[in-house]
């Protein structure tokens, strides 16, 4: 190879595969089966032995290059803001899960021990994620609804509806641990791939919407029923609606002065997060402050608002999950295995990118499955993580996760000695928090109009996710929403953009003819590109787009030549017909019935017989007896394989049975830049035989395009533009018969095209 600035100059044989594969000799290389794959994964050796352990336990590799003097400063300032925005929103998303408020401290706490031993992410919060707490609440009213009598559990007996709740939330987050550790043991991590960025947006857009209607209630101070299932979004505010005139003025006051201060401090917060040094903990003030007022002036007794209440010091005792629990809510804890994860996952990876370290998914699922199993037998609500939480973990200088090791120390000190200052606050300033921490999933909406504009399968995925979990709810939303995604992937595969092809001028560079005007198309040649993988249900799209991309259908060709073989056989036979020097000429006038060539149907998709005939037919001439074929306007048909990455068996004999159809009517098939693990499978499956042969495969576009013009170089005559083709010395013969191009830019200028 040459090259000289911009340009390059390459000299080599043309080659098909077989003549690459006669020149160049591939490595012969043993595949694994799947008994060696078995073998290796349970072969173990000292090294393996000790890598494994050092995996499941990530705390050994990043704690080895700790800086003390460098971190643990950072660590401390980091642990401390987040500990106390941690206990706000433990408090907060309790509301969410329908549970007493004092059990969300504790998914601040149990967790984030496990997880500080067990996961590979050193900048991630865990603790209570409002989406799953909100799924958590879907189940827990499900069991045990504000009105009416709870699910037939026999633990229930003796229990308050404080009691019953927590056992369910505790119950379905362990369930949901197991499946966590489950797939984490299984190496099924790669799960999450199904749930694209798209659709984790439009559920968690219409997450946002449920949670905000669902602190309506504790804004405006009503007694609205806890309500899951369908529609059940449309029901809470029917509700709402009903009771709006028995809002409670002091707590809607108080919200909005929450909701104002907050949404202008954070906003601040963001304009010059540059130059503060640390984000203003702006909820826990607004917190602290409300607590003061309520319990100076108090609001409870004056003005009947809703508090937290009582929150009992210490922890409580281990409790085993209810396996009736367990039976009843299998069906729900799955998705949100899958959404905990994801999400914690994702917010994960953003970090990891971002100081350059790398995390492992089947880790991760260990590491959420052993934290929230652990806080599950302590009564905490279900752990993930929440993204304002771990935003100010990484943005207050947090380096490790010892930063989360000291916000659990903080919530425990607020569960063991301070626990009762919280005592005065309104649920009101909660749900005011919670909503105002929505912003960044509710503005997640303005991706619409864009995907409106970009890609519109992916602006249905988000329609569809958003609309189905907002009505359906948000179990039922995410298998939706999975369900249309895989549906636009079947979509976009099984109708993909086929196109036609032609040569750029002056290049070996092939691009579709509708998109350029400097375009050389050789003469009865057709260039055909499918940019796909072909299956059982695209191989019907694939041949119905190459015969529009051809112009003709081969088959009807076939048949109509094999009738009129027969009409020409008959004719002979009887005489009506004679050879002469310049071909064959009618002795008679009368017409063929064309009843006749009716028999045998099934014979005329076979290959034309000319055995009999005294001469060779020419299809493209007029033929006797005014007996008509269509003509086929092409010799040669290329399909450019590049990015088809795999072929089934439905599509491997559609395939072939297309290009049998293609031979019998004289069109030489080329099939180009196939991947060579589809040309073994072909071998495979005994694709090839005495009209389908390796010898129509070929290395590039290119190198079949130049072996036409070499057998095919009397095709035509050029038109007023002159053209050059240059090649190697052996194909000499190509300029004698200068093949026709066909140009769409005219130009009194000569053109030359070196290939």
């Amino acid at each position: 190879m040459q090259s000289a600035g911009q340009h390059y100059l390459v000299s080599r044989p043309l080659y098909s595969e077989d003549a690459f594969a006669e020149e160049h000799r591939r490595v012969t290389r043993r595949r694994k089966t799947l008994c060696d794959h078995v073998k290796q994964y349970f072969t173990c050796d000292s090294k393996r032995a000790k890598n494994a352990a050092l995996s499941l336990l990530p705390i050994v590799g990043w704690m080895k290059i700790y800086r003390v003097k460098e971190w643990l400063l950072s660590d401390i300032v980091s642990g401390v803001s987040t500990g106390l925005v941690a206990v706000l929103q433990g408090l907060a998303y309790s509301l969410l899960a329908s549970i007493p408020p004092w059990y969300g401290l504790f998914a601040a706490f149990f967790p984030v021990i496990s997880y500080f031993f067990l996961g590979t992410s050193r900048h991630i919060s865990v603790g209570a994620f409002p989406v799953l707490s909100l799924m958590v609440g879907a189940v827990v009213t499900k069991l045990v609804p504000d009105t009416g009598p709870p699910a037939n559990i026999t633990d229930f007996e003796g229990l308050t509806m404080d009691e019953q709740r927590t056992m369910v939330a505790a119950s379905v987050t362990f369930l949901m641990g197991i499946f966590q550790l489950g797939m984490g043991i299984f190496q099924v991590g790669f799960i999450v791939i199904y749930l694209s960025d798209t659709l984790v947006s439009g559920f968690t857009t219409a997450a946002a919407v449920h949670i905000l209607v669902s602190q309506l209630k504790f804004v405006l101070g009503l007694t609205v029923p806890g309500l899951s299932g369908p529609l059940s979004i449309i029901y809470t505010l029917e509700s709402i609606i009903c009771q709006i005139t028995k809002t409670n003025i002091c707590d809607l006051v108080t919200s909005i002065v929450v909701m104002v201060v907050v949404f202008i401090v954070k906003e601040l917060n963001d304009r010059y997060k540059s130059k503060l040094p640390v984000p203003i903990p702006i909820e826990v003030v607004m917190t602290v402050i409300a607590c003061g007022i309520s319990y100076a002036v108090g609001f409870k007794e004056k003005y009947q608002v809703d508090v937290v209440g009582k929150i009992p010091s210490g922890f409580e005792p281990p409790a085993a999950p209810n396996l009736q629990v367990f039976q009843m809510t299998v069906m729900e804890a799955f998705p949100m295995a899958i959404v905990g994860f994801a999400v914690a996952f994702s917010v994960a990876k953003v970090y990891a990118v971002k100081h350059d370290y790398l995390i492992d998914g089947n880790q991760e699922l260990i590491a959420f499955g052993v934290s929230n199993i652990f806080g599950a037998a302590f009564k905490s609500l279900a752990a993930s993580t929440a993204l304002s939480r771990s935003a100010v973990q990484e943005s207050t200088g947090g380096k490790t996760q010892i930063a989360g090791v000291l916000s659990a120390l903080i919530v425990m000190i607020v569960i063991l000695a301070i626990g009762f200052l919280l005592e005065p606050l309104q649920k009101s300033v909660l749900g005011a928090v919670v909503i105002i921490n929505l912003k960044g999933m509710l503005m997640q909406v303005r991706e619409v109009p864009y995907l409106w504009k970009k890609d519109r399968p992916d602006f249905v995925v988000w329609v569809g996710t958003f609309t189905a979990s907002v009505l359906l709810g948000l179990d039922l939303g995410l298998g939706v929403g999975l369900g249309i995604e895989l549906l636009t992937v079947v979509f976009r595969t099984q109708f993909p953009r086929c196109s036609v092809l032609a040569n750029i001028k002056g290049t070996d560079i092939y691009r579709d003819r509708k998109e350029y005007l400097s375009i050389y198309e050789p003469e009865g040649v057709k260039i055909f590109r499918i940019p796909s993988p072909i299956f059982f249900a695209n191989i019907e799209f694939f041949r119905g787009k190459l015969v529009d991309a051809v112009g003709f259908n081969p088959l009807r060709i076939l048949r109509k030549r094999n009738k009129a073989l027969r009409k020409i056989k008959k004719l002979l036979k009887k005489g009506e017909l004679q050879v002469t020097a310049s071909g064959l000429l009618p002795t008679g006038s009368s017409p063929i019935d064309e009843s006749e060539d009716e028999s045998k149907m099934e014979d005329l998709d076979l290959p034309s017989d000319y055995s009999n005939l005294p001469v060779q037919v020419n299809w493209n001439s007029q033929l006797p007896a005014n007996i008509c074929v269509p003509r086929v306007p092409i010799h040669s048909l290329i399909l450019d394989f590049a990015a088809v990455s795999f072929l089934d068996m439905s599509a491997t004999k559609g395939l072939k049975a297309a290009l049998k159809e293609f031979i019998r009517v004289d069109v030489n098939i080329y099939i180009v830049a196939c991947d060579m693990y589809v040309y073994e499978r072909l071998h495979s499956c005994k694709f090839f035989d005495d009209e389908v042969k390796t010898s129509m495969f070929f290395l590039t576009l290119h190198d079949a395009m130049l072996h036409i013009l070499e057998w095919q170089p009397d095709t035509s005559k050029l038109h007023s533009v002159s053209e050059k083709v240059f090649s190697d010395s052996r194909f000499d013969g190509i300029s004698n018969g200068k093949p026709s191009l066909r140009s769409r830019e005219r130009t009194d200028k000569p053109a030359e095209t070196k290939l």
